[in-house]
């Protein structure tokens, strides 16, 4: 169990951009963080359209470009069917994505800001923040059968 999560620790290096991002029907909200959890770009919103999904990409490689970064990693809720459409675009472009389990983020925001509340953008950095710690998992490649 520890050597797993020791696994998802260490895909997280010095040159890695954490993304992590709040899932919901319309308007998603990410939070870009480095490996220690540091901030670099506050919560922002991601509209659920194409024009949106690329407007996120530009940001990515903005963000990659100002702070050094060689690689991402985007992490998310799995939340209802509404971030299959992002992760297909992600995947289309290369950018490996990871899921974060619904529970462990409730029980961990409250670590963020000493409080139980929930708004989209805390839950963007919480996620942000638990991804450098190894709290994610790899989701299933979904491969099409042939008839």
């Amino acid at each position: 169990m520890h050597d797993n999560r020791n696994q998802r620790i260490n895909q997280i290096s010095e040159t890695t951009l954490v993304v992590g991002i709040d899932i919901a029907k319309r308007n998603h909200y990410a939070c870009a963080v480095d490996e220690r959890g540091r901030e670099l770009k506050k919560s922002f919103v991601i509209r659920q359209s194409l024009q949106g999904f690329e407007s996120f990409y530009a940001t990515i490689l903005k963000l990659m470009s100002i702070h050094n970064k060689k690689e991402v990693i985007v992490g998310f809720e799995p939340t209802g069917h509404y971030w299959m459409n992002l992760a297909a675009f992600l995947a289309d472009h290369d950018i490996p994505y990871v899921l974060v389990n619904p529970l462990h983020v409730k029980q961990t925001k409250e670590l963020d800001d000493n409080l139980q509340s929930k708004n989209d953008l805390k839950d963007a950095r919480v996620i942000a923040k638990m991804m450098p710690q190894g709290y994610y998992s790899m989701p299933r490649e979904m491969t099409q059968i042939d008839s």
